[in-house]
């Protein structure tokens, strides 16, 4: 994208949260810690499209354990602001888990509804492990007893786009963690 194409999104954004590099920084301190970790395994790493790619792929790129890629869509009935943690898969992944070690990767971890009917519904394929590997972690937000196994930031209880994160499909490509200005969504 060219630069007036983020200087016009930019326009959006109330505050940057979280830039580029300290995002850059912090995904390759999770790299190392998952190599680390699962040194002398293969592992599953699955993205949770739409919203992990962009963390997902830099992630995978800071790890030094063989890992095999896979991609799961997930749709959560409810309103744009709020999951109502019904979750329907879209995409299912191509590999099977049984017996693997499984690390979910997951752009932002609110409610946890979805996180948690996620966990238990690949909890039945019988992998050897199963983490959660997330970049944002609002815990004030939980509504569930879940918690990230592996989290990049916790955040303040704010609307939030950017690097994976989306509004209405927009927003995914900023490359830094951005509070989307309200009066963006609050007509809506």
């Amino acid at each position: 994208m060219n630069d007036w194409g983020k200087d016009f999104m930019a326009q959006d954004i109330a505050e940057v949260l979280l830039s580029e590099e300290v995002i850059r920084a912090r995904v390759k301190e999770l790299g190392e810690q998952l190599s680390r970790d699962y040194a002398g395994k293969e592992v599953v790493l699955v993205c949770i499209l739409k919203g992990a790619c962009v963390f997902f792929a830099d992630l995978a790129r800071q790890m030094t354990v063989h890992i095999k890629m896979d991609f799961m869509g997930i749709s959560s009935y409810g309103d744009a602001m709020k999951t109502s943690g019904i979750v329907r898969i879209t995409k299912d992944m191509d590999t099977s888990i049984t017996d693997r070690h499984v690390i979910i990767a997951e752009d932002i971890m609110d409610s946890g509804l979805t996180l948690s009917h996620l966990t238990r519904l690949l909890s039945a394929r019988n992998p050897a492990s199963m983490r959660i590997c997330c970049l944002l972690d609002k815990p004030e937000r939980r509504e569930c007893d879940i918690t990230p196994d592996y989290c990049g930031f916790l955040i303040p209880n704010k609307f939030v786009v950017g690097y994976g994160l989306d509004y209405e499909g927009r927003y995914r490509n900023l490359p830094y963690v951005g509070v989307l200005k309200p009066e963006v969504y609050s007509d809506r």
